[in-house]
């Protein structure tokens, strides 16, 4: 069967998801014809991503968060007000969509949570499956954990997800952990590259960052300084950053790259990152100790630090505080061997979603070949 993705490029967990699904297509002899990334011109396209998502890629601006000036803080007004100024480029991606569609023919479309994915299923209405897939999927179970209060960004957030999926034929929620199902929404695994699964494992004295903002650097290289001792290796995608830039004796800053990071990861005595997705994940598969801090004013981030406590996978904090994980020792109470058992299981998931679209797509439309 014939793929294209729809993938929003604000930080990391979308692309090596994307990367991911992407490599298990090819293992059972499926085809990714496309990728479009949606991203904002404060990031550049990894090169990882470039390289290992094998398909041309096609960048078409899309709705993205703002910063305040310290590019730490997640601003929802600044968001608004620019987001909505940018409504003509938008657009102008829906119509560059339509036509990639058009063009390759695509038996699924596979968004990996594009607002602009969403309003294009749900405006265009391709003859193509839709399907989508990420964490925030998992916002419709009665499990889920939601901060107190905050009740306007629960319902942006609720809404933002809903719009992702509008006319969704498949909703794959990915999960830190299994969860009982409900409703039409699939729970699924993580999806973790294959990379990962051939990772040495071992414990050298470093401790591993990552930070999907970059105004989060001044922290770190504040405990850096403060504790000297400590040695801290941290990853960012900074624009026109250096490929590696030493602050001080204990902290280097890299930008991102997959097979560096990853190795690292396999190495160090903990991860300490902003309350993403895939990053935990890699740290729940290799059994190291993890702090999340919640991007400040990412609701999506503070429900995930909720989960990461609630399911005693890791600590959280409110800052970049290497200390918690050095005083504590902490280790995930999580066993990673259930854990890589369960995501391991990807293959037949796959392969099952896909024979069930072959007979309905076969019933309801004789001259398509499928297999």
């Amino acid at each position: 069967m014939k793929f294209l993705f729809i993938v929003q490029g604000e930080g990391r967990g979308h692309m090596t998801q994307a990367i991911a699904f992407s490599k298990l297509l090819r293992t059972q002899g499926h085809q990714l014809c496309s990728v479009v990334l949606g991203k904002s011109k404060r990031r550049a396209i990894p090169d990882f991503f470039k390289r290992e998502i094998q398909a041309p890629i096609h960048w078409i601006p899309s709705p993205n968060f703002e910063c305040d000036a310290n590019e730490k803080k997640i601003s929802l007004s600044k968001t608004f007000r620019k987001n909505l100024i940018k409504t003509p480029l938008f657009l102008e991606s829906l119509w560059e969509i339509h036509q990639l569609v058009r063009k390759h023919q695509p038996d699924v479309i596979l968004n990996f949570y594009d607002m602009l994915g969403g309003l294009y299923n749900g405006v265009f209405r391709p003859k193509a499956n839709y399907w989508v897939i990420g964490h925030q999927y998992l916002v419709t179970h009665s499990d889920f954990c939601f901060p107190k209060g905050r009740k306007l960004e629960k319902s942006l957030f609720q809404l933002n997800t809903e719009i992702t999926a509008w006319g969704a034929d498949e909703r794959l929620a990915l999960s830190f952990t299994p969860y009982e199902q409900e409703g039409n929404t699939r729970i699924v695994p993580p999806l973790l590259r294959p990379e990962l699964k051939q990772l040495d494992i071992k414990q050298e004295n470093f401790y591993l960052a990552y930070m999907v903002n970059s105004g989060y650097a001044d922290e770190i290289i504040r405990f850096a300084q403060n504790n000297p001792t400590i040695e801290i290796k941290a990853y960012w995608d900074k624009k026109d950053a250096q490929e590696v830039e030493m602050i001080r004796p204990n902290l280097t800053f890299h930008q991102v790259n997959d097979r560096k990071f990853l190795q690292d990861m396999a190495a160090c005595k903990g991860l300490v990152c902003t309350a993403g997705f895939e990053s935990v994940c890699e740290a729940m598969y290799l059994g190291k100790a993890i702090l999340v801090i919640p991007v400040a004013g990412q609701y999506e981030q503070a429900c995930n630090a909720l989960e990461v406590e609630k399911s005693q996978i890791g600590i959280t904090a409110t800052e970049f505080d290497f200390g918690l994980l050095e005083n504590s020792k902490m280790e995930s109470k999580r066993n990673p061997q259930e854990f890589r058992h369960w995501q391991n299981s990807w293959g037949l998931i796959l392969q099952n979603l896909l024979a069930k679209e072959e007979i309905d797509w076969s019933a309801s439309s004789p001259s398509l070949e499928v297999g």
